[in-house]
């Protein structure tokens, strides 16, 4: 049996939850705090990467994107964004809580290979929806990783990100042939309604959490549709 060590505990807002960060001999994890559920681990986290590397395959110059990444997570998200990125790239990364920037700082930092450290990098220590609400055609690349997606998990103050005026917002934050990436644990049925609603086009990636076999998770990659498209 595995024995765990907790490191640390990252209050939820307007919670009487918390994230906590584990570490057995191989592998950290973080856990919401009652339910014992795990959020994410460095063992499965191929749709993170798949979630940073995806979207660039969608816009025409990767070189010097403008990237924002909502969520840093274990840090995989930003890595994988930046090892496809170019040189001249720009990626803004929003973390609510200090508590997991600290993580990536420290330990588990290794696990990702130090993203926080890379020039190209811009933390945002605050919450994602904060850029969105003021941005307009300021990114080439908005990638979500918020929760658990449309079925949020650890706070319903994310709901706004996958509500109407949530998506509306996104999207006037992107630069004309700009993509948004949306990673969820699981697929549903009314959210792609509702982007496809916005006469957006969107994509749905089921993608392996580890290797080539077990749990999928999704990805949707929404590009909307400008007067230059049309």
């Amino acid at each position: 049996m595995q024995k765990w060590t907790q490191l640390g505990l990252a209050p939820l807002p307007d919670s009487d939850r918390a994230l906590s960060l584990h570490q057995n001999e191989d592998d950290f994890v973080i856990r919401i705090t009652g339910s014992g559920e795990e959020l994410m681990s460095t063992r499965r986290h191929g749709s993170e990467d798949a979630l940073g590397r995806l979207p660039f395959d969608e816009i025409k110059n990767s070189q010097d994107a403008s990237v924002l990444i909502g969520g840093l997570g274990m840090g995989f998200t930003l890595a994988a964004a930046l090892n496809t990125a170019g040189r001249g790239a720009r990626i803004t990364v929003a973390e609510l809580l200090p508590q997991v920037v600290e993580w990536n700082r420290g330990p588990l930092g290794e696990r990702s290979g130090r993203p926080l450290d890379d020039p190209r990098t811009i933390l945002h220590a605050g919450d994602v929806t904060d850029l969105l609400r003021k941005k307009i055609s300021a990114y080439d690349i908005i990638a979500l990783d918020i929760d658990n997606g449309p079925e949020g998990l650890t706070s319903r103050g994310n709901d706004w990100l996958y509500s109407a005026a949530g998506i509306s917002a996104t999207t006037h934050a992107l630069r004309p042939g700009g993509v948004i990436a949306y990673w969820a644990a699981t697929s549903d049925r009314i959210f792609p309604e509702r982007v496809a609603r916005t006469g957006a086009r969107i994509v749905e990636r089921s993608v392996h959490a580890h290797g080539k076999k077990g749990i999928r998770h999704t990805i949707w990659l929404v590009s909307p549709v400008g007067p230059e498209t049309t």
